[in-house]
């Protein structure tokens, strides 16, 4: 397992709950999945050392958990040496390294999708802005740790976005060029599909939360929260995501000769005129996994290994009837600066149906744990009403010590307030 969030924590979890019980180690890893699995201190974006680790531990198969190793071409350097990969190699990596690539391949393809127009110098893009109304969408080409969208509310704002990343360097190399798109309007789902090749299987739906405070106010972050499943997402809408964007998205990666084996995540915006795609990302999701594999009834490793060997055709998933709602533990000042190194003292037992997975956090000199970054925890929990979720999961993060703890208080409050 590569990677070293709460993302890849609830890989490790679900693997290891696999009636093929593997032995799974994990590179780097943080100081919760090193509880749970041997840890090697290579970089996730160690390419070279990550391969050579894989060698020498004789491993069988890799799982690649972020997006900046499969954009350096992890996935081709572990084939190459003969080893069965899931996730993408650095071709299909492009749909999340250059927002440009995706958006010019749902316009070709002709995918729901907002109309949007490519930048790299900042006259051009102020003309452009002169002529749209807003709120209006200004996302840097390249990865920025899912930060490098503004929605701009005025043009004011609109105008600084795109200086501060043209000519600001805000987001370094990956906002030299950028991508300025119409604004969607509507509630947000997040689609993950197991691919390989033309065959996929989809997986519970789920809903995220990307601002920063309650009432989804203040600035983007990497995700303080998700539930699932989202059942704004009816079977019927779910019917037509599949018929107008999961079908196509798939078919036309391949058209562009990807031989893509991963996870496709589709962030989908539910416009009053039909879903329409906001962006590929290509691995699994943070923190939509932490809802998403709990509620998975199958053996995930076999299906990863499936979809990774080119066998996925006729594979079909069962899902659990549970609701599960993860809250994200950040450190207070999130997205922007946060202390590190705080102690943290989880509760000495967690209540029925409740997971920790850990993103940033490691040990100290003294062996105490301690906050590493800005996402530190995620607090999952499973039940049978969405309600009772949020119950036992706002009642651990709660239980949790920590001086600089922050987290939002309304996760799933708006299926919450549909089914009332």
């Amino acid at each position: 397992m590569v990677g070293a969030g709460g993302r890849e924590h609830a890989l490790v979890r679900a693997l290891q709950a696999s009636p093929a019980r593997p032995r799974v180690l994990c590179a780097p890893g943080n100081a919760g999945i090193a509880a749970d699995a041997a840890c090697f201190p290579v970089a996730a974006d160690d390419v070279a050392g990550l391969t050579a680790l894989a060698q020498r531990e004789r491993v069988e198969f890799v799982v690649v958990g972020p997006e900046v190793p499969l954009s350096l071409g992890l996935g081709d350097r572990l084939r190459a040496a003969g080893l069965p990969v899931y996730g993408p190699n650095a071709d299909g990596a492009r749909l999340e390294a250059s927002k440009i690539f995706t958006k010019q391949l749902l316009l070709k393809h002709r995918i729901p999708t907002a109309g949007a127009a490519f930048f790299d110098a900042v006259g051009p893009a102020l003309e452009y802005l002169a002529q749209k109304p807003v709120p209006i969408v200004i996302k840097a080409d390249g990865l920025a740790a899912g930060k490098g969208v503004v929605v701009a509310q005025t043009r004011a704002e609109a105008e600084a976005a795109v200086r501060e990343m043209i000519d600001g360097g805000r987001f370094g190399a990956s906002g030299k060029q950028i991508l300025v798109e119409d604004c969607l309007f509507g509630e947000e789902t997040s689609i993950l599909v197991v691919v390989s090749g033309r065959d996929y299987v989809i997986l519970p739906t789920s809903q995220d939360h990307k601002r920063i405070g309650d009432g989804d106010t203040g600035p983007n972050t990497g995700g303080m929260g998700t539930y699932s499943p989202a059942e704004v997402v009816t079977p019927e809408l779910l019917g037509r995501i599949d018929r107008e964007i999961v079908r196509p998205s798939v078919d036309a990666i391949a058209a562009e000769g990807i031989d893509y084996r991963g996870t496709l995540f589709i962030g989908i915006m539910l416009t009053p005129s039909g879903p329409s795609v906001i962006e590929y990302n290509a691995r699994f999701g943070d923190p939509e996994t932490q809802v998403v594999l709990p509620r998975i009834a199958d053996d995930l490793l076999a299906l990863l290994w499936r979809a990774a060997r080119g066998e996925l055709a006729g594979a079909t998933l069962r899902t659990k009837p549970d609701y599960a709602l993860c809250v994200v533990v950040a450190a207070k000042g999130y997205p922007d600066a946060f202390p590190k190194g705080d102690p943290i003292e989880l509760p000495a037992e967690l209540p029925a149906g409740v997971a920790i997975f850990h993103a940033g956090t490691a040990r100290n000199a003294a062996g105490e744990l301690v906050m590493n970054g800005g996402r530190v925890l995620g607090v999952t929990a499973l039940a049978p009403t969405l309600q009772a979720a949020a119950d036992r999961a706002y009642a651990a993060c709660d239980a949790i010590r920590c001086r600089s703890k922050y987290y939002r208080r309304d996760i799933g409050a708006k299926q919450l307030r549909r089914g009332q």
